[in-house]
Parts: C-alpha cells; sequence; structure tokens
C-alpha cells in the first residue's frame, strides 16, 4: 500500500482535523440553497444540481479560494457518485501527456480517500499514460487541494466512492481532443463525477502578465511597473473583463473557441489543460453542430479575486466555479 501524503496541510490549510471539518463546513453552509449563476448573468438554481457530471474549481490557498470552491462543491448531488475522476494541472513536472497516480490512497486530514486502481489500470491500457512518481504526486497542490472538500460531501458514504486523480501536462490542442475523447465515455457515465482543477487569471509581473485593457473598445496593453495606476478602468476591472469573456467561452462548450482565446489573450488560467480536456470530452459527447437547448449546460456559479488590484505593482489571482450538467 502507497499512500499520498498530505504535503501541503500545516501551510495551505490547517492539519487540525477538527478545525478542517469546521472551516469546510461553514464555507458549504454559506453557499445560499439557491445559487446566483454569474455566467451567463442572471439565472438562479437551486442546489445540489440533478444530473451534474462535472464542477470546475480553484486549488489555491483555502484561505483565499476555500469559499469559493464551495460553491461548486455545494453543486454536486452525491447520491450515485461512486467514482471522482480528479483533473488537475502539472506546475512542476513538465509533462506533454496526461499521467496517473500510482498510490492506492490518498490521505487528508479528514480520512484517506481510496484511489480506484482497476480504473487506473484500464486507463493505462486505452492511452499513452506517463506513470507520476510519489515524489511528483505529493509536490503537487492542484490535485491536494480538491481532496478535503471530496471527503467533506461524501462524508457519509466515503468508503462506497473511489478516486481517479490525472496529473494533465502543457498539451497541444490535438492531444487535448486525444484524451477528451478517451475519458468521454467515463463523463458519460451518472455514476462518475469530474473535477477540474484550476484557478483563473494570475495577473502581475511576479506572473510575467500585467494584460490590461482601459476599455472594452480599446486596444490591450502589457503594464509595466512604472505606469502604477492607469488612466483607464481599474485593473482589476479590466482582469475582472478579461475572466469574464473567458467563463463566457467556457460555457460556450466548445473546445476550439476555448483554444481560440487563449491563443488570443495568453490569460493566464493554470488549469487550461483539463478544462480543455473536458470540453473536448463534452464535444465528443455532443457535437457543436447538434447540441440544443436540452443539450449540456456549463454554468458559473462564483467568481473572486485574491485582492482588487489597482497599481501596475500589484498582483492577484482569480477563482471560479462552475458546473457541468449533462442529459441523462
Amino acid at each position: 500500500m502507497t499512500v499520498r501524503q498530505a504535503t501541503h496541510a500545516g501551510s495551505w490549510y490547517t492539519d487540525d482535523r477538527e478545525q478542517l471539518d469546521y472551516e469546510l463546513q461553514q464555507w458549504l453552509d454559506n453557499v445560499p440553497e439557491e445559487v446566483t449563476e454569474v455566467t451567463p448573468v442572471g439565472d438562479s438554481c437551486p442546489v445540489p444540481v440533478k444530473g451534474i457530471r462535472a464542477i470546475i474549481g480553484p486549488h489555491a490557498g483555502f484561505s483565499y479560494s476555500g469559499a469559493n470552491a464551495a460553491y461548486g462543491y455545494k453543486c454536486i448531488d452525491t447520491q450515485n457518485i461512486k467514482r471522482v475522476f480528479l483533473l488537475g494541472p502539472s506546475h512542476h513536472a513538465y509533462l506533454k501527456t496526461c499521467a496517473l497516480s500510482q498510490c492506492t490512497e490518498y490521505s487528508t486530514p479528514l480520512g484517506n480517500i481510496r484511489v480506484d486502481q482497476e480504473l487506473v489500470q484500464e486507463l493505462q491500457d486505452k492511452g499513452e499514460w506517463r506513470l507520476m512518481s510519489t515524489r511528483v504526486d505529493q509536490d503537487e497542490h492542484s490535485l491536494e487541494m480538491h481532496l478535503p472538500y471530496i471527503y467533506k460531501v461524501f462524508e457519509s458514504r466515503i468508503e462506497q466512492i473511489s478516486l481517479v486523480p490525472i496529473m494533465v501536462g502543457s498539451l497541444a490542442f490535438e492531444t487535448e481532443q486525444k484524451y477528451g475523447k478517451l475519458l468521454a465515455p467515463y463523463l458519460a457515465d451518472p455514476e462518475n463525477l469530474f473535477i477540474i482543477s484550476s484557478d483563473f487569471c494570475h495577473w502581475g509581473s511576479r506572473f510575467g502578465y500585467t494584460y490590461y485593457q482601459s476599455s472594452e473598445d480599446t486596444q490591450p496593453c502589457d503594464l509595466s511597473v512604472r505606469d502604477g495606476r492607469p488612466n483607464g478602468v481599474p485593473i482589476w476591472e479590466s482582469i475582472q473583463r478579461l475572466d469574464s469573456e473567458g467563463m463566457d467561452v467556457i460555457t460556450q462548450l466548445d473546445h476550439v473557441m476555448f483554444r481560440e482565446y487563449l491563443d488570443d489573450t495568453s490569460n493566464t488560467i493554470c488549469g487550461n489543460h483539463p478544462i480543455s480536456v473536458l470540453l473536448a470530452a463534452v464535444n465528443h459527447l455532443y457535437p457543436k453542430d447538434v447540441q440544443n437547448r436540452d443539450g449540456p449546460r456549463l454554468r458559473f456559479v462564483k467568481y473572486d479575486q485574491s485582492s482588487k488590484v489597482c497599481s501596475a505593482k500589484d498582483s492577484s489571482v482569480s477563482y471560479a466555479s462552475a458546473y457541468l450538467w449533462l442529459p441523462c
């Protein structure tokens, strides 16, 4: 038995079991029984959402993104779920493919979650996968930061679910399509849930990204720390508009359109490849030319920024949570 240790507990989030359980419960309780969808704007839906097949959620330290992530997790209807596919980007190991875990369990301060080794082997037999070393597995936070929430929302039946962790590398468009096609049958299975780990815009000179658009009618530019406060809209508002455009594109469930958006803006959405694999899987199941009003639906239910950037010397990271509904 090889257990992946909760290496970020005690730093990115508390390693105290009772305190962690309390914090997660508070964040979940603070989500209203009916959430307002932020992209597209205006609609609302009761939670949990029946027929949900996937969520998108952030992976920053819980003091920054824990409350935001609760919105995605509150959307999950856990009743019939038996298996959780967890897709996160690789921040440290360079990959041109996807990698599977060799661990048998993933540890959290709340308890352990069993890895579905049979399904991992099944995936290995079907495609080109690398295997994560234990060190690479434990160094990566994009997967770990979702484990406490997974344990919490499935707590009453944690022994009945299994986990399929997938580290997604820097994939070419065609490779995203390949993995999307491979994972599509699992996404179609109502007993499976996909969790896509991603933060949104990482803005500031320390991230090497200072995209700014002073108004909707002007050409974007890159700010320098010497620019201080620009004359147009506040920087945080420009970031929000940039993220909103990306979120709107994602709700269109069009893998090609999302890739074009990334090419145009270079928005630093760190989980863009896991999101792209999800979109490719949806497009394989529901080609864009046959989607209709009763087809798949993806909606964002929460958006936040770590800080409201006003000066080019500052920085921020954006967080967004969403759900994906598929027809039965």
